[in-house]
């Protein structure tokens, strides 16, 4: 049963990935089970979208929590963090584009530690004087994670972007000069 899950689950991000609008029974015909089944996992589209968003936050949040307590300085955090989180970003593009939709709220809300955990890290650059202070920590971290979804939302079709081009691109919204934020890139492992 678990395994039915998790093949609905995986499945689902392909199929919304693809379709943001998709039904459950786009994802049960996909998952090659019938809609019963996926109801049966997940009673609504709601849970089924919760669920996903669960396990994109939890993965997130344990990649953020790793690159935080690594005791790196906070451009070169946030540099760990787009390279760390790239996969996953991929992997749960879509629910940038269903966090615009009829879902947003909830999925905002379900968002909120990893928002924290961002906006911490984007305060702790501006109290260091790396990153720009124009927006509010809690703002211009959404803004620059923002752009790495978008970046790893329109790389899909020819695959010329990369996670150092997400890192780049970052860490020019965060206020870091170019030189220095290509060094930055650079320098990671």
């Amino acid at each position: 049963m678990n395994e039915t899950r998790q093949r609905i689950l995986d499945v689902a991000l392909d199929v919304l990935g693809d379709n943001p609008e998709a039904g459950m029974g786009e994802i049960a015909t996909a998952a090659g089970v019938v809609r019963r089944t996926v109801y049966g996992h997940f009673p609504t589209r709601l849970d089924l979208l919760r669920t996903l968003m669960e396990r994109a936050v939890a993965e997130m949040t344990a990649v953020l929590t790793e690159v935080n307590a690594g005791g790196m300085e906070a451009e070169a955090a946030w540099v760990a963090f787009v390279a760390r989180v790239w996969p996953v970003t991929h992997r749960y593009r879509v629910l940038l584009a269903l966090r615009r939709g009829e879902y947003g709220e909830t999925i905002h809300g379900l968002l909120g530690p990893v928002d924290e955990l961002l906006a911490d890290l984007v305060k702790r650059g501006q109290d260091s004087g790396v990153f720009a202070q124009h927006l509010p920590a809690g703002i211009l971290s959404q803004v620059t994670y923002g752009a790495v979804f978008a970046i790893a939302d329109n790389d899909l079709p020819n695959g010329t972007l990369d996670a150092r081009a997400a890192a780049i691109t970052s860490l020019l919204m965060l206020g870091v000069p170019e030189t220095r934020a290509i060094a930055l890139v650079d320098e990671q492992p």
